[in-house]
């Protein structure tokens, strides 16, 4: 299926020295993560920004794929940047977030992440029926665009695909049991409201992992999609002093 416009991926060749990693929101697109793949560039990083498979074309594409699919995107991306820079960074928002957490258990040698509004679990009681309504109906309405900001606008699906989130549900848990394994510097912007993510997922990975560099940011103006809200030059900015300071700490310690 042809990408939907203003879906695509996001790449830029920068520096050699650092290199991030950007990962999407379920149901979401590079879109969402465009303004700060962008700032990234302007400082002179190499970018990547993958669109994960089953998403910027029609929902029932992502049914189609499992959180193997989109994990695997996010690591060929990793790779790619690892051939190419020093010092490479991850950051991910809500779904992104999780992969960025899998992908730091498995490869520790990512210099640091960055997340904003992790998913790791949900509270709501259907849940635990996801397995069987998965099975029984293809999709339920979606909230994409849980945005503060008048105009705000995220590209992304208006369903929910069922087994789609019956695979990231999966991955949750598995994330979830690898916290402590996570040991690299950690940035984490977390927005006092949000609509889709409940404030429990930020203090199960701030509570869970083994990171000594650990820190939160509270966003006040924003929901869930930071990164095209209010508080999104602050996400922005905060990034680019945290992996600023995390490179030349690494390149100390190697002197």
């Amino acid at each position: 299926m042809p990408v939907l416009p203003g879906a695509e991926p996001f790449v830029h060749e920068g520096s050699e020295d650092i290199g991030v990693l950007l990962c999407h929101g379920f149901t979401s697109t590079p879109q969402s993560m465009r303004a700060w793949g962008e700032h990234l560039a302007a400082e002179g990083y190499t970018v990547r920004c993958p669109l994960l498979p089953g998403h910027g074309t029609r929902w029932p594409d992502l049914n189609r794929t499992t959180w193997l699919d989109w994990y695997h995107a996010t690591e060929a991306a990793l790779a790619e940047l690892r051939d190419r820079c020093r010092s490479v960074f991850v950051f991910g928002q809500s779904m992104g977030g999780t992969l960025t957490l899998r992908l730091a258990q498995r490869h520790p040698e990512i210099a640091g992440i960055v997340l904003v509004n992790p998913s790791v679990t949900t509270l709501r009681k259907t849940a635990r029926l996801l397995p069987l309504l998965s099975r029984l109906w293809p999709a339920v309405g979606g909230i994409p665009g849980d945005i503060a900001k008048p105009g705000g606008f995220e590209l992304a699906y208006d369903r929910l695909p069922l087994r789609a989130m019956a695979s990231l549900q999966q991955l949750w848990g598995i994330v979830r049991d690898d916290l402590g394994r996570v040991r690299q510097p950690l940035l984490l912007f977390r927005s006092t409201v949000d609509h889709i993510v409940e404030p429990v997922n930020s203090a199960i990975v701030l509570d869970g992992v083994a990171s000594v560099d650990l820190a939160e940011v509270v966003l006040a103006d924003s929901f869930h999609v930071a990164t095209l809200d209010h508080d999104a030059r602050a996400v922005f900015a905060g990034s680019v002093e945290f992996l600023q300071r995390i490179h030349r700490e690494r390149a100390e310690e190697v002197v």
